[in-house]
């Protein structure tokens, strides 16, 4: 029997493309029952959308199911392929029909100019854009056309419904593998749904392949040692945005003190390839801006591993990064100097600078005495507790605010102090 037959040379996540809504697997949020973008395509009046969502979620199954369903005239472009040309030559296409839809796969592929060649005709009217995009397009897509395009998120698949597609995959013998009667085995397709991380065209790609290899070698079915050799290493999908949003949790995981939670995202970051200097900084800067004073070794520890990081590279880099990250976790928490540096700089912005009292300016030059510079200056190391009462700002303004937490403790009680003088 040939395993795929000329009427089948397609990959099988091509075939297994869902033809309807109701064959559609996931995204139960915009393609239920009753929701929107579900009714705007089953009542074939769809306004401009932008689908966004990483690889294998669906998103150009779906454009193609407007397709079917649809009586506009359909085109479609892909923006890695196409250029200004192409977008002019749809759009001329597009004028001489009554309605006409136009698919962009890859829309955040696109430069400005090419966007922008699209925008007098979507805004008139005269063509629906559909864009796929892996990409946030509030990011990647020029404002003027996100902004006149309802934008859906598109999610990972379930787990559960990885399976669904493989059992379907499993039993079509028109599209699908089952005129080969695989057996897959419940902890192959566990272990394939979990690590595919919610990709259903990886997912039928490994599903494809495993089925390859048990013909080619009549094997019994397809365990989770054939799952394993097939996969070989989990791939992150870690895109623009999850570069974004994978640093914001870590930092956040520090701010809120939870080492779990910081190691899990630091773990993906490295296994995603991150730039590890990068995330050094990051660290350096969460432990003044979130640490600050109430553990001033916070900031030690966090320069010392930028340095260490630089210095020995990766991968035994994760280790100091690991330490600095955790100690920042646990460590007490306050934000007084990062509040105190903007509350000064909103200060120096807005208000009138005072000028710098004649007794603390530099008196290290020729002349200075004859101008009155350093003249009544009190040096605080001439006096008890090496303090002294004096001015240092004429408009005896407060900007820093200790908290009560860590070192910073010590600092309030010897500011109240020294304030309420």
């Amino acid at each position: 029997m040939e395993l795929l037959r000329t009427a089948k040379k397609a990959p099988l996540a091509w075939r297994m493309q869902p033809q309807s809504l109701d064959e559609f697997v996931g995204q139960a949020h915009i393609l239920g029952q009753g929701k929107p973008l579900r009714e705007a395509i089953e009542r074939d009046s769809i306004s401009s959308l932008i689908l966004y969502g990483p690889p294998g979620t669906g998103k150009t199954a779906l454009a193609h199911i407007v397709a079917k369903k649809t009586h506009a005239h359909f085109m479609s472009l892909n923006a890695v392929t196409s250029g200004i040309a192409d977008i002019k030559e749809a759009l001329k296409e597009a004028r001489g029909v009554d309605r006409a839809i136009l698919f962009i796969d890859e829309i955040h592929r696109f430069n400005k100019v090419q966007q922008d060649a699209l925008l007098p005709d979507v805004e008139n009217g005269i063509v629906t854009l559909i864009g796929a995009s892996t990409q946030n397009p509030f990011f990647s897509i020029i404002p003027a056309l996100s902004s006149r395009s309802m934008v859906f998120q598109l999610f990972p698949l379930k787990e559960a419904e990885i399976k669904v597609m493989f059992q379907r995959a499993l039993q079509d013998r028109e599209k699908g593998i089952g005129e080969l009667e695989i057996k897959l085995e419940p902890d192959a397709a566990d272990f394939i749904a979990t690590m595919c991380e919610g990709d259903a065209r990886r997912a039928l790609n490994i599903l494809e392949m495993g089925a390859f290899i048990i013909k080619s070698t009549n094997r019994a079915s397809f365990d989770i040692k054939l799952a394993k050799e097939v996969l070989q290493n989990k791939t992150l999908y870690y895109s623009e945005d999850e570069h974004f949003d994978t640093i914001s949790a870590f930092i956040k995981s520090m701010r809120g003190s939870d080492p779990d939670a910081v190691l899990y995202w630091l773990a993906k970051m490295i296994e995603a390839g991150e730039d590890p200097l990068y995330i050094a900084r990051r660290i350096v800067i969460c432990a003044s801006e979130d640490v600050g004073n109430a553990d001033p070794r916070a900031l030690e520890i966090a320069v010392a591993a930028f340095q260490a990081v630089e210095s020995i590279g990766m991968p035994e880099g994760r280790i100091p990064l690991a330490q600095a990250a955790i100690y920042i976790a646990l460590a007490p928490k306050s934000n007084s100097s990062y509040k105190g540096i903007d509350n000064a700089l909103t200060y120096v912005r807005e208000e009138r600078l005072s000028p710098v009292p004649s007794y603390l300016k530099s008196a290290n030059y020729k002349g200075a005495s004859r101008l009155g510079a350093g003249t009544g200056y009190k040096y605080p190391h001439d006096f008890k507790g090496h303090h002294v009462d004096q001015q240092y700002m004429t408009n005896n303004k407060n900007f820093f605010f200790p908290s009560d937490q860590g070192y910073e403790k010590i600092f309030k009680k010897r500011l109240s102090k020294r304030r309420s003088r």
